[in-house]
């Protein structure tokens, strides 16, 4: 259990949070929310000891264990990804070669009736166990098995981390806490630099996570899958309840709704009661009356309203010419990147009003057939761009587009033309710039706040086509319903390149899936596509291609195939309970053995038998090998279950 008391801190003149308290236990899932700027991040920073708060306590356990992912890391390493990783697992690495040192010791020992010796052994003995709690026997096959779930793939594990992107390094500081398996888990952020596939697999590993779990995230799908509680930070405040996101911001609107009505009420109560007092203030034969209302009004408990944010507001892009009935034509088109195949003799077109979800891996081409159309990315092959047709293009990395010595509102201010030149300051403060902040420089401006100028200033573009890549990395939720409801309410033709299933949902009716350097087309949404596919993760899709005359089954959960699967499991589960349970009183068993030798070498006439002694001495280690074998076979039995039910699950 982690306890937060009590704790204080200021930022710029005010109370990020003001005596905040709340504690932690295991099997907690926190989403963890509140606008940018709120303190989530500098919560986190303090719980890992990464910053120190001005008043208060958090207290943990001795050797309770914190693993912290950052939104940003500066990562630097000539290892492999492989070898990166294996690396961080200090306290396998330790028990390890503290086994290998053991047992040199105790090979070289000659005498066996030493204290030390036995030292030796015990020592040996409990980090053995320590190991195999530790998953040490099957750590190969766990990073396998995490490093793939995090989208590498086995070619990637030699690769140098030096020579990867900043996400794949991010993936890969994931990859160690996911392996330490530390008492708590604090993410910031963790699905910026995750695609669609991968998140769904964190939140797999997530929800079967022996330990507590806070977490930052504007992805209300992720944190509806994950969390079981959330807190938020507001106006210095927590509120925290037993909810996942939805539920609690559902309970939160009600609860603000009951107390603003409550505080209506009072008001009137109060307005009435001065009146009163007012009127009959110098009546002689009131004086009594008058003064119990005045002591009434200065002993009432004062309603106080809970502070909204509710700067939320709705804009439009502007109008534009309309575009000829096809917008874009592609047929056998490539791309490579020096010898890496990204896109192979692809055939596509886009037609006037269609809103389409590009999806896939991470490296499957959506960014680069994204930069195709745009006409910034060379490719091989052909493109027709329609009649009439204006591109407005959005990618992640801006740091070329927006640089020099020009502010914040000058970048908005020449964009802006029409009505909505009065509400630029509005517009900024949506995508949280607002005060001193419209006047910073944009090349000092970090690169959250270059892709947010950058949203701010695409509503203000006449355009009749929009390529949008992975706009929601950096906003908050609130900027985020802003731009989802001007796309929604956008009248021309849209590509969007998102992992954010929420923002995605409702608002476009094609999805392309990017795979094998080619693509293929489903009508619907992202979650018409994740229904039709009947899977918790995108990679499911390789292993569940069932073809009936060239089309697609749907396995339902209902269906004979899926009870037929599910008594294969169960069979195989029930296998499992029984040998871990064979396995347990067999352990048991030589544990009783191994006890009465113990017993036997402690006992007065033990040295009297010299031959004797040794034979017991021999079947001791002998015992010793049996017991640790056969809890390296329960540990592995005891991860087959798990991992059945995982894949289950």
């Amino acid at each position: 259990m982690l306890n937060v008391s009590n704790l204080s801190i200021h930022f710029a003149n005010r109370y990020l949070f003001d005596g905040i308290t709340f504690s932690v236990n295991a099997g907690d899932r926190i989403g963890l929310i509140g606008r940018n700027g709120s303190g989530k991040t500098t919560l986190l920073n303090i719980i890992s000891g990464l910053q120190q708060a001005e008043e208060g306590t958090i207290v943990k356990p001795k050797y309770f264990r914190i693993g912290y992912l950052p939104q940003e890391a500066d990562i630097s390493s000539d290892k492999t990804v492989k070898d990166e990783v294996y690396a961080a697992l200090e306290e396998i690495n330790v028990i390890e070669n503290r086994i290998d040192e053991l047992t040199s010791l105790i090979d070289k020992s000659t005498n066996y009736e030493t204290d030390s010796y036995n030292k030796l052994i015990q020592e040996q003995s409990e980090l053995h166990e320590r190991f195999a709690l530790l998953g040490g026997h099957n750590i190969e096959s766990e990073i396998s098995k995490v490093l793939k779930g995090l989208g590498f793939e086995e070619n990637d594990f030699s690769r140098s981390v030096s020579e990867l992107s900043g996400g794949w390094q991010m993936r890969i500081e994931l990859a160690k806490i996911l392996l330490q398996l530390p008492d708590m888990i604090l993410l910031d952020e963790p699905t910026n630099h995750l695609d669609i596939d991968s998140i769904i697999w964190v939140e797999t590993f997530l929800r079967n996570y022996k330990g507590s779990v806070l977490l930052v995230s504007h992805d209300r799908t992720f944190l509806d899958s994950v969390t079981n509680r959330t807190i938020e930070i507001s106006n210095g405040k927590i509120y925290d309840l037993n909810k996942s996101y939805s539920e609690f911001t559902k309970f939160r609107n009600e609860q603000r709704e009951q107390q603003l009505n409550a505080y209506k009420d009072q008001q009137k109560q109060i307005a009435e009661t001065e009146r009163y007092i007012e009127r009959f203030r110098y009546k002689a034969s009131l004086a009594t009356r008058v003064q119990s209302k005045i002591k009434m009004l200065e002993k009432l408990d004062r309603i106080i309203i809970d502070e909204e944010d509710t700067s939320s507001i709705k804009f439009k892009f502007p109008e534009a010419t309309r575009s000829g009935r096809l917008v874009a034509e592609i047929s056998n088109l490539s791309k490579n990147y020096a010898d890496k195949l990204v896109l192979q003799n692809i055939n596509f077109s886009i037609e006037q009003g269609d809103k389409i979800a590009f999806i896939g891996r991470n490296g499957e081409g959506k960014t680069t057939l994204s930069k195709i159309l745009a006409g910034v990315e060379t490719y091989k092959g052909n493109l027709k761009i329609g009649h009439n047709v204006t591109i407005g293009f959005y990618e992640q990395q801006h740091n070329n587009n927006l640089t020099g010595d020009d502010t914040v509102f000058d970048i908005i201010d020449r964009a802006a033309t029409g009505e909505i030149r009065t509400r630029m300051r509005q517009l900024l403060g949506t995508f949280l710039f607002s005060g001193e902040d419209i006047y910073k420089k944009v090349k000092v401006l970090s690169g959250g706040e270059k892709s947010r100028l950058a949203i701010a200033k695409l509503l203000l573009q006449s355009c009749n086509f929009l390529i949008l890549d992975e706009p929601t990395n950096h906003l908050d939720m609130n900027s985020k319903d802003v731009l989802k409801n001007a796309l929604i309410d956008y009248k021309g033709t849209l590509i969007i390149v998102s992992h954010d299933r929420e923002f995605l949902h409702g608002l476009t009716n094609k999805s392309v899936l990017f795979k094998n350097h080619g693509l293929i087309e489903y009508p619907g949404d992202i979650f018409d596509f994740l229904e039709k596919q009947n899977i918790e993760s995108m990679r499911e899709i390789e292993r569940k291609d069932i073809a009936n005359n060239s089309e697609k089954k749907i396995i339902s959960t209902n269906s004979q195939i899926y009870r037929e699967e599910r008594k294969k499991i169960q069979r195989e589960e029930n296998r499992l309970k029984k040998v871990i349970e064979k396995c347990e009183i067999e352990i048991m068993e030589l544990e009783d053995k191994q006890n009465h030798l113990e017993q036997d070498f402690s006992s007065e006439d033990y040295h009297i038998n010299v031959d004797s002694n040794l034979d017991k001495q021999k079947e001791y280690y002998e015992i010793k090998s049996k017991i640790e074998h056969k809890m390296e076979e329960w540990s592995r039995y005891h991860t087959e279950l798990d991992e059945l039910n995982k894949d289950y699950l």
